[in-house]
């Protein structure tokens, strides 16, 4: 009687300039996405691997830490940031991958009057807990507006005082009139894995252990 064999282990990845950083190191730890995957016209969500119990989802970098938690994908990158501000207790994260540096930050308008204080703030953000949770260290009560993008217009239009975004060089801030004023926390790209797959499959310890030794030895 043949062994049943494993089903495929589901590999996350987020679209965007962190996934253009994580290939390399991806390929360094063994996987390495078919052809259609590079195909910038193709519209598929999921690919295979040259592995045959591997395959990759490419979905939105706030997925991917769902994707993992719930255990619909068993491992995946995402930036720090993202794991922090969802904070999933089956999610965890044992390798920073030392690579996606940005920053999270707070930056307001340049003419702002920095000599009010306040005890209340409207913040525009894609990070509400993080957010909350920084402003509530200061004494601040912040009332966040979620915006997913175009964040930088959100004070010359009335409808946040201050934002709460990645910053990178601060290029857009500037050329949108903006200063940073304080950094919420610095960022690099990490693993993250499924806490019940790690316990069950060791496959995925041991892509843990791949992904620890591609870091360690970077080509």
């Amino acid at each position: 009687m043949s062994r049943e064999q494993p089903r495929p282990l589901t590999f996350a990845v987020p679209k965007g300039r962190l996934l253009d950083e994580a290939l390399p190191m991806m390929a360094a730890a063994g996987i390495v996405p078919e052809a259609e995957f590079h195909d910038k016209k193709s519209r598929a969500l999921a690919f295979g691997c040259e592995q045959s119990d591997m395959r990759i989802i490419r979905v939105r970098a706030f997925d991917v830490a769902t994707f993992v938690a719930h255990g619909a994908a068993q491992m995946g990158i995402v930036g720090s940031d993202v794991v922090e501000e969802f904070a999933y207790s089956d999610l965890y994260a044992p390798v920073d991958l030392d690579i996606g540096h940005c920053r999270l930050s707070v930056a307001e308008p340049v003419q702002a009057d920095c000599n009010t204080t306040t005890s209340h703030l409207r913040i525009a953000s894609k990070y509400p807990n993080l957010t909350r949770r920084h402003f509530e260290s200061l004494g601040i009560q912040a009332e966040v507006v979620k915006l997913n993008g175009a964040m930088e217009l959100a004070p010359s239009l009335g409808l946040a005082s201050r934002i709460v975004d990645l910053v990178s060089t601060g290029r857009t801030l500037i050329e949108n009139g903006l200063v940073e004023t304080s950094v919420i926390l610095q960022i690099s790209a990490r693993l993250i894995v499924n806490r019940a797959a790690l316990k069950t499959d060791e496959r995925v310890a041991a892509m843990v252990e791949r992904f620890r030794a591609a870091v360690a030895s970077p080509s």
